[in-house]
């Protein structure tokens, strides 16, 4: 089975634009695979990467996601099915600055049929000691931690309902190039170990030598001579 499924697919952000930003005739990532998707600042990456969450959704073509239709489903349907299957780090980390990092993992658990307290307070302890996170630094608001401990607190909460998949949308811009390949190296080495599909996308090609996999978005996207004025406007 394939991870995520696309075929014949055209997007635009409104009904009125006559340039489309996304159009795809057929892609997919297979189950397991780690995956690296590169292409410039205002190409459509981000784009591309909420209709595979299903936060914006198409009219023309079909999308499917560890093999249900993201078209069929309601939006309340695409939130659950999202929680409770896709593990999405962000750029910019999208952490809540006051809540401690075990007050910010719990967020993800909000859609998720699981309501075990007591198992999810031991994964996540048990997740964040992976991470190297020290007891300590669990309960401080995650304002007052590093960049690189907001980073697996943010992988964390990723991981926390065992996504079958794992969407990183250039999750490391604000790292060195150290920084960036330790995380890039712990990220593969907990999708391996889970078996978890990775999409990791970038506009940085220095990052593409840890993956095996890697592909342009522009080779997907057959709207080569994209306007970019309108997909920096709309992304």
């Amino acid at each position: 089975m394939n991870a995520i499924e696309i075929n014949n697919i055209d997007f635009s952000y409104t009904k009125k634009s006559s340039q489309s930003l996304i159009n795809i005739a057929h892609w997919h990532v297979k189950q397991g695979e780690q995956l690296f998707m590169y292409g410039p600042s205002g190409s459509g990456k981000s784009t591309l990467l909420n209709l595979i969450c299903g936060i914006n959704t198409v009219k023309v073509g079909a999308i499917s996601v560890l093999g249900k239709s993201l078209n069929t489903m309601t939006n309340r349907q695409r939130d659950k099915f999202r929680a409770e299957n896709i593990g999405y780090i962000f750029q910019q980390f999208n952490l809540i600055s006051y809540l401690s990092a075990i007050e910010n993992i719990k967020l993800a658990k909000h859609f998720s049929t699981s309501k075990n307290t007591t198992s999810f307070t031991s994964q996540v302890h048990s997740l964040l000691s992976s991470l190297k996170l020290t007891p300590e630094d669990w309960h401080r608001p995650v304002s007052q931690l590093s960049v690189g401990q907001q980073q697996r607190v943010g992988i964390a909460r990723a991981l926390i309902n065992a996504p079958k998949l794992i969407i990183a949308d250039e999750p490391t811009s604000s790292l060195d190039q150290s920084a960036k390949d330790s995380f890039i190296a712990l990220l593969l080495s907990l999708c391996q170990e889970h078996a978890t599909t990775l999409l990791f996308v970038s506009h940085d090609m220095s990052l593409q030598k840890h993956f095996s996999s890697s592909i342009a978005l522009a080779d997907i996207n057959s709207l080569n001579n994209m306007n970019q004025q309108a997909i920096k406007d709309n992304i």
